[in-house]
C-alpha cells in the first residue's frame, strides 16, 4: 500500500526543523574535513612530494569507476587526543563488480601509526568482511603501533592478524597492496593475507628495521636488503606481485579480484522503484526536540521503493510501526518507532513481527526514536519487563541480517530492543539529530537528584539545594554532550553519521552487501502469538 504523506513542507515547523537540521549537517561537514585533511598541509605536501597518492586517492583508484565507497566510522577518535578518523580509510568499494571491505592507512597522520581508535576502526572493517564475506583489501602504509599508547594496543591488537588467518580459512579472500613502510607486527598484515602485492623501491616490510637489528644482533643491514619489495619479490617469496609504482599496484589489485570468481551466496534483488516522494523532504522530519513526537512513515515514504509499505498490526502497539516494503530492490522488515515509548502492546507485536522475518529469511531495518521502555506501577504490574524481555530476546536470537538506522532519541532498553550496537546489527548509522544514554539527561540529573535528598534524609541532614541545582546543571551539560551522534560515533557506537538524504542510497549499499553471505541458520524458535 502507498504510503500516504501529511508532511506539510510549506509550514513553519518543516522549515524551522529543516533549518536545525542544516545546521547539524554543516557540522557534520565540518568534522569529516578534517578526516580528509589527514595529517594537514604540511604533511600531505611532504607525502607528495615523495611521489605517492593519498589514502583516499588510491581508494578511487582501486574502485571501480563511478561506483559508490561507503565510508565506515569516518569520525573514528572524534572528542579524543588522536586526530579524527583514527588516521586510517575504511569502508565498503566495488572492485571488478565485487564487493570489498577496504582499508587504507593514512602515512600523512603520524606515518600511518596505529593508535587504540585506529585498532577498534580495522578490527570493526575485519567484522564486516567476515559477517558478510566479502573480501577484504588493505592498502597498507604505516609505522606500526603509536608507541606512546603502547599498553592499549598490543595485546587486543593481536586480533588483526587472527582475522586475517580466520577471513583466509573462511574462503574469504585477503589482499594487502604495500605502498610504504609495513614494519614491526604490521609485516603480519601482508605475512597473513592470501595476496600480496609490493611497490618497487617503496614498500619495506621487515619485523625489525636496520636500528633494531642494530641494537639487537650488532648487524649493519639496509632498508632494501632487510625488507624491500625486490627482496621479496626475489628473495623471501612474501611478495607476490612486485608493482611498478603506485598506479601498477592499484592495477594489479584489480586484476586479483577479478580472477577470484566471487558470487553472491544470497538471492538477487528484485525490481526497485523510486520513492513517490522527495528525499531532500527528510530533513524536514525530525523535531529539534526530541520530545516532540514524528510519523516514521513520512520517512519510510522517502526511502522505501515507490514509497509502498504493507504495514503489519496496523491498529496494535501504535506506538511502534511495523511492515514490509523493499530499498532497491531488496525485501526488508521495517520497525520504527511512532511515539518513543515502548509498551507492552509495541512490544509484543515487535516480538512477532521479528519471528515472520525469520521465517520468510527477510533482513530487518530498524528505525530508532525511543525513549525506551514505559515505566511506572500500572505497567510494572502489567508486565512490561517480560514483554520487553521477549522482544529483545527476539531481536538477540534473531539470525536474519538487522541493519538499524537511529533517527531520534535511543534511550534506555530501547536502544536494546531496536537493536542497537550491542545487539550485533550488520550496520548502524545515525542522523546528526540522534542521542543515546541510558536516559535523557533531565531524567538522569533527576533521579541524582531524588537519590541525593533522600540520602540527605536518611542522615537527618538539611539538603544543600545551591549544590543540587550545581549538580543538575552539570549532570545534564554531561550527558547532553556524551549523548551526541559525533561522541558516540567517535567511539565507533555507530559504523557514522549519514545525511538523512543518504539513508535510502546507504541502506542499499548495506542490503547488497549482506547478500554475499549466504542464510544463516533459522532462529531457533517458531511463530507463537502474543
Amino acid at each position: 500500500m502507498t504510503v500516504v504523506s501529511r508532511l506539510d513542507v510549506s509550514g513553519p515547523e518543516y522549515g524551522s526543523r529543516r533549518a536545525a537540521m542544516l545546521a547539524k549537517l554543516a557540522d557534520l561537514d565540518a568534522e569529516h574535513a578534517k578526516a580528509v585533511a589527514g595529517g594537514g598541509p604540511k604533511y600531505v605536501d611532504r607525502h607528495r612530494d615523495r611521489g605517492k597518492l593519498l589514502a583516499r586517492e588510491r581508494i578511487e583508484l582501486l574502485v571501480d569507476p563511478d561506483s559508490p565507497f561507503l565510508e565506515l566510522s569516518p569520525l573514528a577518535a572524534w572528542g579524543s587526543d588522536f586526530p579524527v578518523g583514527a588516521s586510517v580509510v575504511t569502508g565498503i568499494g566495488v572492485i571488478e563488480g565485487v564487493e570489498c571491505v577496504i582499508t587504507a592507512n593514512d602515512p600523512t597522520v603520524r606515518g600511518g601509526s596505529s593508535n587504540p581508535w585506529t585498532l577498534r576502526k580495522t578490527l570493526r572493517a575485519a567484522d564486516i568482511a567476515l559477517q558478510n564475506r566479502m573480501p577484504f583489501v588493505n592498502l597498507v602504509e604505516s609505522g606500526g603501533a603509536d608507541l606512546p599508547t603502547q599498553k592499549e594496543i598490543f595485546i587486543p591488537g593481536g586480533r588483526i592478524f587472527r582475522d586475517l588467518t580466520r577471513l583466509s580459512a573462511a574462503g574469504i579472500p585477503t589482499i594487502a597492496l604495500v605502498f610504504g613502510n609495513s614494519t614491526a607486527g604490521g609485516a603480519y598484515v601482508p605475512g597473513m593475507s592470501d595476496y600480496v602485492v609490493m611497490v618497487r623501491e617503496q614498500a619495506k616490510v621487515f619485523l625489525g628495521g636496520p636500528p633494531l637489528v642494530k641494537m639487537a644482533t650488532g648487524e649493519e643491514s639496509d632498508d632494501e636488503s632487510l625488507g624491500g619489495a625486490e627482496m621479496h619479490a626475489r628473495t623471501s617469496g612474501l611478495a607476490d606481485y612486485l608493482a611498478a609504482d603506485e598506479h601498477d599496484a592499484l592495477r594489479l589489485g584489480r586484476q586479483i579480484v577479478r580472477r577470484l570468481g566471487r558470487r553472491k551466496a544470497g538471492p538477487p534483488p528484485g525490481t526497485a522503484a523510486v520513492p513517490l516522494f522527495d528525499e531532500d523532504e527528510l530533513l524536514g522530519i525530525v523535531p529539534e526536540d526530541l520530545k516532540i513526537p514524528f510519523d516514521p512513515r513520512e520517512v519510510i515514504a522517502r526511502v522505501v521503493d515507490g514509497s509502498d509499505f504493507d504495514e503489519f498490526k496496523p491498529l496494535y502497539g501504535a506506538s511502534l510501526v511495523t511492515g514490509w516494503a523493499s530499498v532497491h530492490g531488496h525485501p526488508v522488515g521495517i520497525l520504527a518507532n511512532a511515539r518513543g515509548v515502548l509498551f507492552g502492546e509495541e512490544a509484543q507485536k515487535a516480538a512477532q513481527f521479528i519471528q515472520l522475518a525469520n521465517q520468510s529469511r527477510t533482513p530487518l531495518v530498524f528505525l530508532q526514536n525511543t525513549t525506551g521502555y514505559m515505566v511506572g506501577r500500572d505497567y510494572e504490574q502489567g508486565g512490561i519487563i517480560k514483554h520487553g524481555a521477549m522482544m529483545i530476546n527476539a531481536v538477540s536470537n534473531s539470525t536474519v541480517p538487522h541493519i538499524t538506522i537511529v533517527m531520534g532519541a535511543s534511550y534506555g532498553a530501547g536502544n536494546y530492543g531496536m537493536c542497537g550496537r550491542a545487539y550485533d546489527p550488520r550496520f548502524l548509522f545515525s542522523w546528526p539529530s540522534a542521542k543515546s544514554a541510558v536516559m535523557g539527561p533531565a531524567q538522569l540529573a533527576g533521579v541524582l537528584s531524588i537519590v541525593g535528598r533522600a540520602a540527605a534524609e536518611a542522615r537527618g541532614q538539611a539538603y544543600d539545594e545551591e549544590a543540587d541545582a550545581a549538580m543538575r546543571q552539570m549532570v545534564e551539560a554531561q550527558i547532553e554532550a556524551e549523548s551526541l551522534p559525533f561522541f558516540l560515533s567517535g567511539r565507533l557506537y555507530d559504523d557514522g553519521v549519514i545525511d538523512p538524504r543518504d539513508t535510502r542510497t546507504v541502506l542499499g549499499i548495506c542490503l547488497s552487501a549482506v547478500g554475499n553471505a549466504p542464510a544463516a541458520e533459522p532462529a531457533g524458535y517458531g511463530v507463537f502469538r502474543m
